[in-house]
């Protein structure tokens, strides 16, 4: 058969990126999941994350079509430019990934809503990633701007998320169950959308509503381990043993259901199904990879390679959360900068193409909702760049995917997704 051209590829590429968004919208995947409201008391609604307006939407339409409307309430947060219009449940936006004034004033909020609930009452958590970030109200001592600081450091700093998560949750009043802390003894329900390689529900949105085995000692050798310049008040929080979050086992999580109702591997999985439809050995990666972005982008590139010698029509398709350690002074996130990693390494060998995108419809740059997703690769990709005399390698160097990828035109745009899945990618061979 002849092989697909690079637009036909792009095309395909694009068709399995948005059934892996599609997989994981809220519509879908949270109303089999709600809760009865309870007979002698009120569905007190929270939540947090990137998807929490389209999960606020699916659950007040849910409880209106029931005629329950009138027994529910709440509000969620959710990162600026991500708010829906909602009838019962208000949408509050705010900084991501840098937290910002409301996200102080909404974890507050939550902290103070949830502590009002009676023991007849049901607490339903809407959580999904970035729920770290939009809900940051610090411990006490603590300052917004400590906050913010050790935050950008952290975030240029290279560390995996599971590293920045460990030292917010114990320089906050609700991660690290803190906010179960503050719902018990009333009935508390969790559904969560997970980004976070192995699901696991103390890192997603860095576990508000779960017990946290990560320790203060360990917040503090994160600290030194990367060099990071921490405020005296900072330090002093990291230090004082009340500040220490709640482990799992707490009698006050003996009322807490968590249920997780999207993960990465359903929506790797829906990529995977078209591009078996089109004919390709699909292969799992894996839905929980970590690493540099760069340095994995060019490991799969060897991998297309070694598959395109092999004379089989391959698709290769993985999940998880790469990081970035940025030393230029460009723009881009980890699925950019993993797409020029993987297009430098692939010289423009003919056959193979690829897309990258955070699901959640951005990737790093700077928090704005018309940062792209990510980014895609062809084997035009270097051609088109040296025709305009740009050198990928030095727009790599500087940290600038986005300034590479704009100029050649193979940014991937699409706005917010109203969900958050972590990573989808797929890399396409066609020997």
């Amino acid at each position: 058969m002849t092989a697909p051209t690079p637009l036909e590829h792009r095309a395909l590429l694009r068709k399995m990126y948005d059934a892996a968004v599609e997989a994981a919208h809220p519509a879908s995947c949270v109303p089999p999941h709600l809760p009865q409201v309870p007979n002698n008391g009120t569905l007190r609604i929270v939540g947090a994350g990137k998807a929490a307006a389209a999960m606020a939407q699916a659950t007040e339409r849910h409880y209106m079509a029931l005629g329950q409307g009138g027994r529910i309430q709440g509000f969620v947060t959710t990162r600026h430019g991500y708010g829906l219009p909602t009838e019962i449940l208000p949408v509050i936006e705010a900084g991501h990934p840098v937290p910002d004034s409301n996200s102080i004033a909404s974890a507050k909020i939550a902290e103070q809503f949830t502590r009002r609930a009676e023991p007849g009452d049901v607490v339903l958590c809407l959580l999904s990633g970035g729920a770290s970030a939009l809900w940051s109200a610090p411990v006490e001592g603590v300052s917004f701007l400590d906050k913010q600081s050790i935050t950008q450091q952290l975030l240029k700093s290279g560390a995996r998320i599971s590293e920045i998560n460990c030292v917010r949750k114990h320089l906050s009043l609700i991660k690290g169950g803190g906010l179960a802390a503050c719902t018990h003894p009333a009935q508390l329900i969790t559904l969560a959308i997970s980004d976070v390689p192995g699901d696991n529900p103390d890192a997603i949105g860095s576990g508000p509503t779960v017990g946290d085995p990560t320790t203060l000692a360990e917040a503090r050798a994160i600290i030194e381990r990367y060099g990071l310049k921490p405020s005296e008040n900072i330090q002093h929080a990291l230090n004082n043993p009340d500040n220490e979050t709640l482990k799992p086992g707490d009698p006050k999580l003996g009322n807490a259901r968590y249920i997780l109702v999207a993960a990465p591997k359903a929506s790797i999985t829906a990529g995977a199904e078209i591009a078996k439809t089109e004919g390709y050995r699909v292969e799992m990666l894996g839905d929980a990879l970590e690493g540099e972005a760069r340095d994995v982008g060019k490991a799969h590139a060897q991998m297309a390679l070694d598959a395109k010698a092999k004379g089989e029509r391959t698709a290769l398709l993985s999940g998880g959360e790469f990081t970035v350690t940025v030393s230029g002074n460009g723009r881009g996130g980890p699925n950019q900068e993993y797409a020029l990693g993987l297009a430098i390494g692939l010289a423009g060998a003919r056959g193979i193409s690829a897309i990258a995108g955070d699901t959640d419809g951005i990737d790093g740059g700077g928090g704005d909702a018309d940062d792209p997703a990510g980014a895609l690769v062809t084997p035009e990709t270097i051609t088109k760049a040296e025709a305009q005399n740009l050198n990928a390698a030095a727009f790599l160097a500087n940290n600038d995917s986005t300034g590479f990828f704009h100029k050649i035109g193979d940014l991937l745009q699409c706005g917010p997704t109203q969900t958050n899945v972590n990573d989808f990618r797929a890399i396409l061979i066609d020997p």
